[in-house]
């Protein structure tokens, strides 16, 4: 079992001020796979101290400098690239496949599409003779969650550090390791002390005094919309900048002129993947009421040709849930599914067939849902599709934008011009057109209780900037006429 009881302060790993131990679960058999330590206020104290030492150099060193470190980052990682695959399926769960094909790899991709975009961006732009001036903000909390651990360090680590930014992370309890492994990629990379620093710790505890602290200019968070109200609600007295990617419940919307069978099946697997603990993942279908029975139908056919096991065996498609919390919650909302009346479609309550230990659950599919049952409005975080009836397409938008939320959309359309008017339509942070795969040069972030600030790319470096005038910079220029 690993011993990962340390903090990273200052370019040293350190000893908590108080030993707090907490064990580490893999959620596939429910044993420990190490021991972390729970930080305190007084840790927190420490690495900010750290963060806020560093900064007055690292907020004054050149592109050219931070181009250089972003680039040691990444031949590293790309070093140790199976084994935070290897870790973070063991950490939370998901296939090895998902785990070396995307849950590793995407934080090398957010580092290499920081570096594109720092190689062009204007930190400085002369209007007139006002010198408009982006300079880093200051310390930032960057505070993140289990069920994409390298997704979300990465998005916010990387343009934090290409902005000139310091920075404390605070990785899930139930997923550090690839936090720790991360920050030891940091350390071989020669970041210099205290540019990054690492506490572990739980939300209430070490997330509230990040949030709180008055010397961490910016926070940046990523979780339930529950736990990022508690993050502005801690930030407010002290006026800092939040932003913040919460919930979501993502419609995908199957128009009548769409191969109606491959869009389900795609958008049935795309729900299930990582285990459905994925804030933008396609949860509620909406298919023209005619086609219901064809639509669950389909749904059922890839719930069913899912393989459920091990996150360590060839061939596994959906892994257990991350912990014991989150599966009881799961088994909790399918049941309400069924006592309100949706149509269990397959799968449903209790372990799959043959699984006797882990946090394992059955892919479930719901048809005939309504968009006012509890299954279509709350977040499940788990493998449960909600295929939901419209009438026409403005019933079908007016269906997709009745929520809380507005993270994620899918539209499916034999018709692409068709397609791109209904995704203009639709009040959510991005679209996805015909099943298009996510572009990191573009954005990400939600409207409503999604969240607020976009992160990737140049957008997400934009968050850690503060925009300065700086007047009669130039002498004004009288031109002749």
């Amino acid at each position: 079992m690993k011993d990962c009881r340390q903090f990273y302060i200052g370019g040293k790993w350190v000893s908590p001020i108080r030993p707090h131990d907490f064990k580490v679960i893999n959620p596939a058999n429910e044993q420990p796979i190490a021991t972390i330590s729970l930080g305190s206020a007084g840790d927190v104290d420490m690495a900010v101290a750290a963060a806020k030492t560093a900064f007055e150099s690292y907020s004054e060193t050149t592109l050219e400098y931070r181009l250089a470190i972003l680039k040691r980052v990444i031949e590293v990682y790309q070093s140790k690239m199976d084994e935070m695959a290897e870790t973070i399926s063991q950490e939370m769960g998901a296939p090895l496949g998902l785990s070396r094909g995307t849950q590793a790899p995407v934080g090398l991709w957010h580092f290499s599409e920081i570096v594109k975009v720092l190689e062009h961006f204007k930190f400085e732009e002369l209007k007139g003779s006002t010198l408009m001036r982006k300079e880093p903000i200051g310390v930032c909390g960057l505070i993140t969650p289990w069920n994409w651990p390298m997704n979300q360090i990465a998005c916010k680590v990387a343009p934090a550090l290409a902005a000139g930014c310091t920075m404390v992370l605070k990785p899930s309890e139930l997923a550090p390791l690839s936090a720790y492994l991360f920050a030891q990629i940091l350390h071989e990379a020669a970041i210099p002390p205290g540019v990054f620093n690492m506490v572990n710790g739980d939300g209430l505890t070490v997330g509230t005094a990040i949030s709180s602290h008055p010397d961490v200019a910016m926070v940046s968070f990523t979780g339930s919309t529950r736990a990022g109200v508690a993050v502005a609600i801690a930030a407010a007295p002290t006026v800092k900048r939040v932003t913040q990617e919460l919930g979501g419940k993502s419609a995908n919307i199957i128009l009548d002129d769409a191969d109606l069978e491959n869009a389900v099946k795609e958008c049935a697997l795309a729900c299930f993947r990582n285990t459905g603990q994925s804030c933008n993942a396609p949860t509620r279908m909406l298919v023209p009421r005619s086609k219901m029975a064809e639509a669950a139908a389909a749904a059922k056919q890839a719930a069913e040709g899912s393989k459920i096991g091990d996150p360590l065996t060839k061939g596994t498609t959906i892994g257990p849930l991350s912990s014991k919390r989150q599966f009881e919650k799961v088994q909790h909302l399918i049941g309400l599914g069924i006592k309100e009346g949706a149509k269990l479609i397959t799968g449903g309550i209790g372990l799959p067939e043959g699984v006797s230990k882990g946090y394992f659950v059955r892919p479930t599919v719901f048809a005939d849902v309504q968009n006012s049952m509890t299954i279509a409005r709350e977040e499940i975080f788990g493998p449960v599709l909600s295929i939901i009836p419209y009438e026409d397409e403005n019933d079908a938008v007016r269906i997709a934008n009745d929520t809380d939320y507005g993270l994620s959309g899918f539209v499916s359309s034999g018709d692409v011009e068709r397609a791109r008017r209904v995704a203009k339509r639709l009040r959510t942070g991005n679209v996805h057109i015909n099943g298009a795969r996510p572009d990191f040069g573009g954005c990400f972030g939600g409207y409503k209780q999604s969240g607020n600030g976009r992160e990737w790319g140049e957008a997400g470096l934009e968050e850690f900037l503060e925009l300065k005038a700086v007047f009669g910079y130039a002498a004004a220029r009288t031109e002749i006429l």
